[in-house]
């Protein structure tokens, strides 16, 4: 049903391993975890302009909030009226229905990547050890079948090689819960990476509350469920699927960091700049 989204991300997966694998060699569990990262990576930085693009959109909306007060309070009674003087604040600040749509298409876009890569990576497996994932093909194959049947773009060879490949003697396929005799190998990897997801994922959304009002159920839900479920989902997660939390968790942090800083810099300009109520804008 999202085969146009798991091919691409596929094609992008394979692209960055045969990279690596030059490098470490095809087989190389950190060449399997460089792919992933990469192509996070890769993703979130074709990502970088449109999530720009939002923040400033909300920066300014935000900046407007007073005048958009004024302007309901002073046209109450005229809905008509409201909704004109409104779209002319909004057109003379450069706002329009599209900077608001690419929001959600951001929001999307990544919960797509998200899906995408979950998928493609857990479908290296389709032995039914990880029926407890969702996203998941209903295929289920013996071991000796998965081993012969490509995954997307991956052929049979280079889905023997992930569910061999390795990382501190772990396999990059196995969850902690699965690890068996080696879970305490497990934990020594599964531990820190979900501990760096779960710290940044508090910390992008510290970070973001503090520059929007939110209701206090949500600012719980973003500052400590959400984290919290990071943890949690540390257990039950395949190895390979933790390196894109932390890649993927570390992006938006630093992201965040980033455009807010930019922003911060733009704001002194753009009130200079800005038309004061009632006056026509420089054109």
């Amino acid at each position: 049903m999202l085969d146009f989204i798991y091919y691409p991300v596929s094609a992008v997966l394979a692209l960055w391993h045969t990279v690596f694998g030059l490098l470490l060699g095809p087989t190389s569990g950190l060449g399997w975890v460089l792919a992933v990262i990469f192509l996070v990576l890769t993703f979130r930085a074709a990502l970088f302009l449109p999530f720009l693009k939002v923040a400033r959109t909300q920066a300014i909306m935000k900046r407007l909030r007073p005048e958009m007060i004024r302007i309901k309070q002073r046209h109450r009674g005229d809905r008509l009226r409201q909704s004109e003087e409104l779209q002319r604040l909004y057109r003379d600040n450069g706002l329009s229905a599209v900077t608001s749509l690419l929001g959600v298409a951001t929001t999307i876009a990544q919960l797509l990547l998200f899906i995408g890569l979950f998928h493609v990576l857990a479908s290296f497996d389709r032995t039914g050890s990880d029926t407890h994932l969702p996203f998941l093909t209903t295929v289920r194959l013996t071991h000796e079948q998965n081993l012969a049947t490509p995954n997307y773009l991956f052929d049979a060879d280079a889905v023997r090689s992930f569910l061999d490949a390795k990382l501190a003697g772990i396999q990059l396929s196995t969850s902690l819960c699965a690890a068996g005799d080696l879970m305490s190998a497990a934990a020594l990897l599964v531990i820190p990476l979900v501990l760096i997801t779960a710290v940044a994922t508090h910390f992008t959304a510290r970070a973001s509350l503090a520059r929007h009002e939110s209701p206090a159920v949500l600012r719980t839900l973003m500052l400590w469920v959400l984290p919290c479920g990071a943890l949690i989902s540390g257990a039950v997660m395949p190895v390979a699927i933790l390196f894109y939390f932390v890649t993927n968790n570390a992006c938006t942090l630093a992201q965040q960091h980033l455009v807010y800083r930019r922003l911060d810099a733009e704001q002194p300009a753009a009130k200079a700049s800005a038309p004061s109520p009632g006056a026509k804008p420089k054109r």
